[in-house]
């Protein structure tokens, strides 16, 4: 029986061009229906039969290729009464494609005819989680990357240190995990753990087979308490410091005139570097409110240039903009829209900008007064309002390298948590990194969202179910 919400684009994120062919589908459970080998990207063709429970056979009807199109997350589906074919540039756009099949294919019997052709609006269509407030288990978040990559996220930024704990281990730094990722740590002392060295290249490797980059953040020389902790020779006199468990934030630093400093930021940035293959190494940079202003510059004129000494490119929260940044930098900008001091000081250096605005992408604030978890202080955000802004409205598009969606985890205890503040917001906003402008609007959104909820109800995702959706 057909789908009533089986139409061609009904999918999120929108696609750039649909053509539907009226009247003709595709039967996706008849006897004999399979997915084809793909030779050039076998990993991606065993995804799609495995998800869409269809066999693996040489000539079946739903063929994945690649072809010499030149835009790698780009892809072109096919789909007629005899044939589905999905073309891209590399195996990436496969899957990028993979994806807009997959929702076409939920809960219907048969796939609407016609074309789509699509491509990324935005290179970086991030997420972030934050491990160091609560702990997240290897598994824990390999379902995360799984539900990110539905719609077509292709970073996932881990916001791995902070007051709270140490998420990572650090060769010749044991202290860093075994006190900072020990019993008793993040908010509340409700969220202990840490990846070892094993784990996070095994993470690394799961996430790259999904194409989405891993890119690890050490916050510094703020947000720093748990490495103090580990390493009382850091403090300014060298005397421990006491564990904190709170969610304040801007009362620690790192000493920035002692060059142990210096050894342990080498140690550390080149240990993760080493770890992490993707080209982003991010040093946070934010609330340093305790680092006085001259040190925090002279603490990044000598820490920026460290990642390119790595083959890296470095990423800062927007506070890094008080210096003159290395010419790959890229400034990851936190602040309320009306708020755009940095943005401007960034766009005059000519540096790249991942938006961020609190106010619209911060997937940790609450969605209305009543929401249990989460934060406010940047607003309240609906769905609506995490959908109803767009980067260009701040910055030329052209220096907006692309989206991210960061959820901080002070008051998250649960994977539960994690799906009911990403749920529904994180399409709307994978949606404006992904769509072209033109392509968007809220009440198209709100019904390819609604159809959804039945999806998540059968998978038991627990989302907010917003009020402003009319879920099926």
């Amino acid at each position: 029986m057909r789908s009533p919400t089986n139409h061609l684009g009904d999918v999120i994120p929108v696609p750039s061009s649909v053509r539907p062919a009226s009247a003709v589908f595709f039967p996706l459970h008849l006897s004999g229906t399979a997915v084809s080998p793909a030779p050039a990207a076998p990993g991606v063709a065993e995804h799609l039969a495995s998800t869409l429970d269809l066999p693996l056979r040489a000539g079946g009807a739903i063929r994945l290729e690649l072809d010499d199109s030149g835009e790698p997350e780009a892809y072109r589906l096919e789909i007629t009464a005899a044939s589905v074919t999905l073309r891209a540039g590399s195996a990436a756009g496969l899957f990028w494609g993979v994806q807009t099949l997959v929702q076409l294919a939920a809960g219907a019997d048969e796939l609407p005819g016609g074309v789509i052709e699509d491509r990324p609006r935005f290179a970086y269509r991030g997420a972030m989680l934050d491990l160091a407030r609560h702990f997240f288990t290897p598994d824990e978040v390999k379902a995360h990357i799984d539900l990110l990559v539905q719609f077509k996220i292709n970073h996932l930024h881990l916001h791995l240190t902070d007051d709270q704990g140490w998420r990572l281990e650090i060769p010749g730094r044991p202290r860093l995990t075994e006190i900072g990722g020990g019993p008793g740590t993040g908010c509340d002392g409700a969220g202990p753990g840490f990846l070892t060295l094993a784990e996070y290249a095994d993470l690394v490797a799961y996430a790259a087979d999904r194409f989405v980059t891993i890119v690890p953040e050490i916050d510094m020389p703020g947000h720093v308490n748990a490495a103090l902790v580990a390493y009382p020779e850091l403090t300014p006199d060298g005397q421990p410091v006491a564990p904190r468990t709170d969610g304040e934030v801007g009362y620690s630093s790192l000493t920035v005139g002692k060059e142990e400093t210096y050894a342990f930021v080498e140690t550390v940035l080149g240990a993760v570097a080493e770890l992490t293959p993707g080209p982003y190494l991010h040093i946070g940079g934010d609330e340093c409110l305790s680092t006085d202003p001259a040190d925090y510059r002279a603490f990044l004129d000598r820490v920026l240039p460290l990642p390119a000494k790595y083959g890296k490119r470095v990423i800062g929260w927007n506070e890094i903009t008080a210096v003159d940044l290395p010419e790959t930098a890229i400034v990851q900008y936190w602040r309320r829209r009306d708020e755009g001091d940095h943005v401007a000081r960034t766009l005059a250096a000519g540096r790249q900008v991942i938006m961020s605005p609190a106010d619209r992408a911060y997937l940790d604030m609450k969605y209305d007064a009543s929401t249990p978890i989460g934060l406010d202080w940047a607003g309240l955000i609906p769905v609506e309002r995490s959908y109803d802004w767009d980067p260009a409205d701040v910055l030329p598009e052209e220096s907006v390298l692309g989206v991210e969606a960061p959820l901080w985890s002070e008051t998250l205890r649960s994977v539960a948590d994690v799906q009911y503040l990403t749920l529904p917001r994180l399409p709307a906003l994978a949606e404006i990194a992904w769509s072209p402008r033109g392509a968007r609007d809220w009440p198209s959104f709100r019904d390819r969202l609604a159809a959804l909820g039945s999806r998540w109800d059968a998978a038991g995702i627990g989302y907010h179910r917003s009020p402003e959706i009319d879920w099926r």
